[in-house]
């Protein structure tokens, strides 16, 4: 990757001013989102030190470096969404960011949703914990259908002769 290629991160930014320096650790990443961003585009290059180096030292025995390098060569990185951020700028000590990363490999196309912890530790922002987001519950706020209704599918059938067996 070019200095003047587009950062991995999905920011609109030139690599070299945007996630590299961090991933070289000229400077410490400002936010917890500059940090979560920093670490995808690690992924996206290949840089995986900076994967480890970011964890939380207490997490840190757990990083499986071997795994996450041949998860990071076997697919193509496609984006990043910040889906929210809760704290995590640089007054903050703690902060969380919700995201998803998109990646391809052996021509799937997946997404890595998360919600992820930081911690900021000395002025430097670590990774702490990732969790896959709960699925929200759909609740129907509309009139229940009857048994004699059409079914709600467009099957022109009655409902309790389709969807309500």
């Amino acid at each position: 990757m070019s200095p003047a290629t587009d950062c991995p991160c999905g920011s609109g930014g030139a690599f070299s001013a945007c996630c590299e320096p961090y991933i070289s650790r000229k400077v410490p990443a400002p936010t917890a989102e500059a940090l979560m961003r920093a670490r995808y585009s690690s992924y996206a290059t290949g840089r995986i030190e900076y994967i480890e180096e970011t964890h939380a030292p207490e997490s840190r025995k757990d990083f499986d470096r071997k795994a996450s390098q041949q998860w990071a060569q076997k697919s193509e990185w496609k984006g990043l969404s910040v889906v929210a951020v809760k704290g995590g700028t640089a007054a903050d000590d703690s902060g969380v960011v919700n995201f998803v990363a998109r990646f391809s490999q052996g021509g799937k196309d997946y997404e890595h949703r998360e919600i992820a912890s930081f911690r900021k530790e000395g002025g430097a922002w670590f990774f702490v914990e990732g969790k896959s987001p709960k699925p929200e519950t759909a609740v129907n706020t509309g009139p229940d259908v009857g048994r004699n209704e059409p079914c709600h599918c467009g099957s022109k059938k009655k409902f309790k002769k389709c969807h309500g067996r």
